[in-house]
């Protein structure tokens, strides 16, 4: 049977009784409507999870007894970082969700001059914060017990310059080299990727002029959201835990 798993921060010990967060409580109190003595597992996000049962269940207001403590990690061995060009509708969401299932460290959500989104700073913040609900909501589903980092969305001029001592990828279709060309053995990976429309020459360029090496996935032209999920795929595959 599927074990339930929620995102509770906070530092708890065997035999406490504590009260879920108002989200936690409306998953599991309204949603799955889970009754006293059916148990689940709580984890904080520091690789450590923690067996519950729940006491009471008032649908917005969850107790739960803590149960054994363990530290349990499922990170990958190799950190990849994801800047993430921003794309329309539910692809960014998609895309967030399946990176952070396949192990991604960190994710940054980038404004290049091909994105068809358009968001001002408050919609901007409305976002992260929702792309970061989703990333916790994978980890819950993935038994990920550390939850990647949502950065603030940046533009490319920006982002280029913090990425610093890590290998540095560009996807590239129209570029020679593939993950065969590289040294993948050790470090960080910093993985860029453009929206729908592609990143411009001269975005390239740029990037390329700040050590970010091009690559190229294979004969076909990917769609941003296969894009990332595949390259993502192809270096845990290489160099990670898949």
């Amino acid at each position: 049977m599927r074990t339930i798993r929620i995102y509770q921060p906070g530092n708890y010990s065997t035999g406490q009784t504590i009260e879920l967060s108002p989200a936690a409580s409306q998953h599991v109190g309204v949603v799955l409507r889970m009754q006293p003595g059916e148990e689940l597992t709580l984890f904080t996000g520091d690789d450590h999870e923690f067996s519950a049962t729940v006491l009471a269940n008032q649908k917005k207001k969850v107790l739960v007894n803590i149960g054994a403590v363990n530290k349990v990690s499922r990170e990958s061995p190799r950190a990849i970082h994801l800047a993430q060009a921003i794309s329309k509708g539910e692809r960014m969401e998609w895309v967030i969700q399946k990176a952070v299932e396949l192990g991604v460290a960190s994710i940054t959500p980038l404004l290049t001059s091909r994105c068809v989104v358009r968001l001002d700073a408050v919609r901007l913040a409305k976002k992260q914060s929702q792309w970061q609900a989703i990333a916790i909501a994978a980890c819950e589903q993935s038994g990920r017990n550390t939850v990647p980092m949502i950065n603030q969305a940046c533009t490319l001029d920006n982002y280029l310059p913090q990425v610093q001592g890590q290998l540095k990828l560009i996807l590239h279709p129209d570029g020679a080299r593939t993950w065969r060309d590289y040294s993948l053995d050790q470090g960080d990976i910093a993985l860029l990727i453009g929206p729908e429309g592609g990143l411009s020459e001269d975005e390239i360029n740029q990037a390329i002029s700040m050590q970010f090496h091009p690559w190229r996935l294979g004969p076909r032209v990917l769609r941003t959201e296969t894009a990332a999920i595949t390259a993502i795929g192809v270096l845990q595959a290489i160099c990670g835990d898949l």
